[in-house]
């Protein structure tokens, strides 16, 4: 299917003139229409573009009964010229179609998924903001809803985009509770996966460290809670003296994209860089000599975060501030390809 394909419905009268783009809240006001395509007698359909508004679905619908339910974040950015850019959006594709796979969800073809999101960035691109920081969040997600109450996988499914322009994610730094008894995944499971599931897992654990006053959780690995893996819902990255590390991926951890984007830009700027598993007890350590210098959170909300310090075993670790972090370089150098600032030596932006 073509964009010529996508049927187009506009909304009679847009919100946008209600909406203040000097103060937008992260992914909590909504453009006015989403892209949306059903998964029927064994096909995707004729998709369609049409208002945002809500969705009926039948009580019996498996989305509510078994979870079968994927999503993935990207971002829309105006350069200084009015030019709509994406980031590595294929990544995005094929790693919702990884996770589509993993859920027993049928895969939504990739030249579909492009065409249908440039049109409706066509369709919404006054919702795209300028300011400095601000960009327009793309949520695509995959449900079930098919009906019945047997446990097996649906015959029928949505995929929607819908966008949200979006200021930034954090404010500031971040404070951090390494996890010692709840695990996000476990070998063999849906870890790796964009799954709804995995995120309503995290929340109870976070809200608990939330409660110690902390910002988020230090996720570590199942078995011995002896690595660290992810941070919150994001990567984590640890610097050591001058090396960078992070762990590998696995069936835990999430492929991600600012991850990627991270190694590869570290690696041509010849930072040392180390992929490999990473343990608690060389993190306090560390924090105790005075050789750990940063940590941080990658993903695509907030690119990247900067952890402030944490906390482990009911002893806190204040990590120094620095002038020229690597944090804040990596962030300067992704966030300028992202908007067309500099160079893409990579080919990652994509010209909408």
């Amino acid at each position: 299917m073509q964009v010529a394909n996508i049927k187009v419905e506009r909304v009679k009268e847009s919100k946008i003139t209600q909406v203040d783009f000097d103060n937008l809240p992260f992914g909590s006001v909504y453009s006015d229409h989403i892209f949306e395509c059903d998964f029927v007698d064994g096909q995707w359909q004729t998709p369609n573009i049409k208002p945002f508004a809500p969705i009926a679905l039948d009580p019996s619908a498996k989305i509510f009964h078994y979870g079968q339910s994927i999503f993935e974040g990207m971002k829309a950015y105006k350069d200084q010229k009015g030019n709509t850019l994406l980031f590595r959006p294929l990544d995005n594709c094929r790693r919702l179609n990884k996770s589509a796979e993993r859920l027993a969800i049928p895969q939504f073809p990739e030249e579909l998924f492009m065409s249908g999101l440039k049109k409706l960035l066509e369709v919404d691109n006054q919702w795209i903001p300028t300011k400095e920081g601000s960009s327009l969040y793309i949520r695509p997600f995959i449900f079930a809803t098919g009906t019945g109450f047997h446990a097996s996988p649906a015959n029928a499914y949505k995929l929607i985009i819908a966008t949200a322009p979006s200021g930034a994610y954090f404010a500031g730094k971040v404070k951090v509770l390494i996890e010692e008894n709840y695990s996000r995944a476990a070998n063999g499971g849906v870890g790796y996966a964009k799954a709804g599931g995995n995120y309503a897992g995290q929340f109870y654990p976070t809200q608990l460290a939330i409660e110690k006053g902390y910002n988020q959780v230090i996720w570590t690995d199942d078995n011995t809670h002896e690595y660290i893996e992810e941070a919150g819902a994001m990567n984590i990255f640890v610097r050591i003296n001058d090396t960078l590390i992070t762990s590998p991926t696995s069936d835990r951890i999430l492929d991600g994209i600012t991850r990627k984007s991270i190694l590869q830009i570290a690696k041509d700027s010849n930072l040392p860089v180390e992929v490999r598993k990473i343990t608690v007890a060389e993190v306090v350590e560390a924090a105790k000599n005075g050789s750990l210098k940063e940590m941080f959170g990658a993903g695509t909300a907030a690119v990247i975060s900067p952890i402030s310090g944490f906390g482990y075993k009911e002893n806190d670790y204040e990590l120094p501030e620095l002038e020229n972090s690597y944090a804040s370089k990596l962030k300067k150098t992704i966030t300028d390809i992202q908007t067309n600032k500099t160079e893409d030596p990579y080919g990652w932006r994509v010209l909408v």
